[in-house]
This record gives C-alpha cells, sequence and structure tokens, in this order.
C-alpha cells in the first residue's frame, strides 16, 4: 500500500502581503521556517520512503527539515514547482485586481478556463504533476511526501479525487498544511485533509485563501 502525504511549504513574507509568488523564488519568513519545522517534528515517527520536493526555496527547505530525520535524498523535480503566474509573478493581490480586471474575475468563477498571461492553465500543472504521482506510485510503497506550492497541491487533490480543476476553489490549504491520501485497489481515498493540527505554537495563518 502506499500512502502520500502533500505537503505546502511554510509562509513566506509575500504570502502575508498576498504578493503573487508563482516561480519567484522566494524564501520561507521566521514564522515560515518555524512552521516547517514543526511539521517535520509531526513527521519525524513515520516512515518515509522517499521525499519530493519542488526546486523553489521555499518547499526545498520544508523538505529538507522534513529529511533530516529520516536520512533521506530529497528528489528535486519541476513536476511540483508552484504554478506559472505568468504576468501576475510578483505583483500584489490588489495590483493584479487592478490591472487584470476581467481574468482576475473570471479566476475566481472559473479558474479551469484561465491560461495565465506568459503562463500556465490549472490543466498544465495537473499533467506534470499527475504524471509524478503516476512514476511514484510506480516506483514506491510505503509513505511518500510531495512537498510543494497551494496552487499544484489543490490540482493534485482535485485530481486524485476524480474532480476537475473547476473546483479548485472548494478546497482550501493553508502553509504547511498537510493532505494524505492512501492508494488501494487502484483509486486514491483521502483519509486527512489541511491538517495544521502541529501549529498551535506559531501565529494563526491568514484567514484568506492565498
Amino acid at each position: 500500500m502506499l500512502a502520500l502525504i502533500l505537503a505546502r511549504h511554510g509562509e513566506t513574507d509575500w504570502n502575508v502581503e498576498e504578493i503573487f509568488r508563482g516561480r519567484i523564488d522566494v524564501e520561507l519568513n521566521e514564522t515560515g521556517v518555524k512552521q516547517a519545522e514543526l511539521l517535520a517534528g509531526y513527521l519525524r515517527d513515520l516512515r518515509l520512503t522517499a521525499i519530493y520536493s519542488s526546486p523553489l526555496k521555499r518547499a526545498l527547505k520544508t523538505a529538507e527539515l522534513i529529511a533530516s530525520y529520516h536520512h533521506l535524498n530529497i528528489v528535486v523535480t519541476d513536476d511540483l514547482i508552484d504554478f506559472d503566474y505568468g504576468e501576475w509573478q510578483g505583483l500584489s493581490h490588489q495590483a493584479v485586481k487592478d490591472k487584470h480586471k476581467e481574468l482576475y474575475a473570471k479566476w475566481l468563477k472559473k479558474p479551469h478556463q484561465v491560461t495565465m498571461p506568459a503562463g500556465e492553465s490549472l490543466d498544465d500543472v495537473q499533467r506534470r504533476a499527475v504524471g509524478l504521482v503516476d512514476k511514484v506510485i510506480a516506483r514506491h510503497e510505503g509513505t511518500v511526501a510531495l512537498v510543494s506550492h497551494r496552487v499544484v497541491n489543490k490540482v493534485l487533490i482535485c485530481a486524485l479525487l476524480g474532480l476537475d480543476n473547476s473546483h479548485f476553489w472548494n478546497i482550501r490549504l493553508d502553509t504547511c498544511g498537510i493532505t494524505t491520501f492512501i492508494y488501494e485497489k487502484g483509486r486514491f481515498i483521502l483519509t486527512r485533509h489541511n491538517d495544521t493540527s502541529f501549529l498551535k505554537p506559531t501565529p494563526k495563518a491568514a484567514t484568506s485563501d492565498f
């Protein structure tokens, strides 16, 4: 049997300031490092058989802290890299609302129909992320952690539940939140979602899905 842990990276200043991150390599802030340390401690008693990570620093640092308890080398893969927001990257939430009004409104109502200017669509993310999960199924048994980003993990959750990307906004995933599936008899079964119970010593997460 395979258990799959989808972990979002810890907090960055751009999460707090609501700036679109995408492929820009933003590092964890002090709270984010603490969150990642708490997540690593939470997972320390599991027998992880592999850890995969996005190459971006905020995810890779989170993965490194998890790996420190398990004597595992991290498999760094672009399949888990953050959503390419294209022209939105580096812009504040408000700036995007003002500059890309029509596309932003469509993003909120029909995210599955949006391709970011000079960027990706959610279907692009799904193809690469699900492709990686297929490889993980073929290569591993036991418990595998995938450390990635909000958009990537939300798209994966939809896919593993058999939902299309129109359900993107029906899922919330906080910084360092983990979602767990088991894979058996050819299907994924959700066993836990957006678990942040281990973050109680850190400041409360922002209420917005960002």
